[in-house]
């Protein structure tokens, strides 16, 4: 087991979501002590699992741009709404994790847009800025899990890093889960460079074009 300090349940509050489609549905939100690297990561526990059953959760990386603001250049807005809905029909929890851009903060994360204006993909502008393709780290989300006694889990995600470090962390990730996929004609390139850079589970051959959720499919590449 690797060894990283215990944290605990700070406080748990119930709170009515209510999002601009007109989807409702209530949450236990959760913070916490003793996260290792100090953030103020939420756990939003949704639905009610089955006895018996692995809880459904995402590692979702905060986006001010795709969250709050709507931003189609990511599909971040889409995925969260998504999530929170197939979490409470299911029963799990989402980590709502301070890592913006990946980990690299929105002021570098829009710096990084600029130079994907000029040509640069998502990964090649990081890189440009010195900064690295993905600085997150999941400590704190398996912390979060072992304080709400979850060890093992059905991981809705695309990304083979996250499971990877979960595992790796001491969590079961018994099954992964892909997401749907959300184009737009701002974030295709981006989705695009998910799969080729860094391995995402998406429909490659679907990305050529645009049009809205194009469903569950998934492919593994490389």
């Amino acid at each position: 087991m690797p060894d990283f300090p215990a944290a605990t349940q700070r406080s748990r509050v119930r709170v009515p979501l209510r999002f601009h489609d007109g989807y409702s549905v209530d949450t236990d939100l959760v913070t916490f002590h003793g996260l290792a690297d100090g953030q103020e990561h939420v756990a939003m526990v949704l639905g009610e699992p089955a006895p018996g059953t692995t809880p459904l959760v995402r590692l979702h990386s905060e986006c001010l741009t795709g969250d709050v603001f709507g931003s189609a250049r990511c599909d971040c807005g889409p995925q969260l709404r998504e999530a929170v809905e197939r979490i409470a029909e299911r029963g799990g929890v989402l980590l709502y994790l301070r890592q913006e851009g990946r980990g690299i903060g929105l002021y570098n994360k829009l710096d990084a847009y600029a130079l994907q204006d000029e040509g640069l993909d998502t990964y090649a502008a990081n890189a440009a800025l010195g900064l690295p393709e993905d600085a997150r780290d999941y400590t704190a989300a398996a912390q979060m899990l072992q304080a709400l006694g979850i060890t093992s889990v059905d991981l809705l995600s695309n990304n083979p890093d996250k499971a990877n470090q979960l595992r790796a962390l001491g969590t079961d990730v018994h099954d992964r889960v892909p997401t749907g996929v959300f184009t737009t004609p701002a974030n295709v390139r981006y989705l695009r460079a998910k799969v080729l850079q860094t391995h995402h589970t998406l429909p490659l051959g679907e990305l050529g074009g645009v049009g809205g959720h194009t469903g569950l499919t998934e492919l593994s590449v490389g």
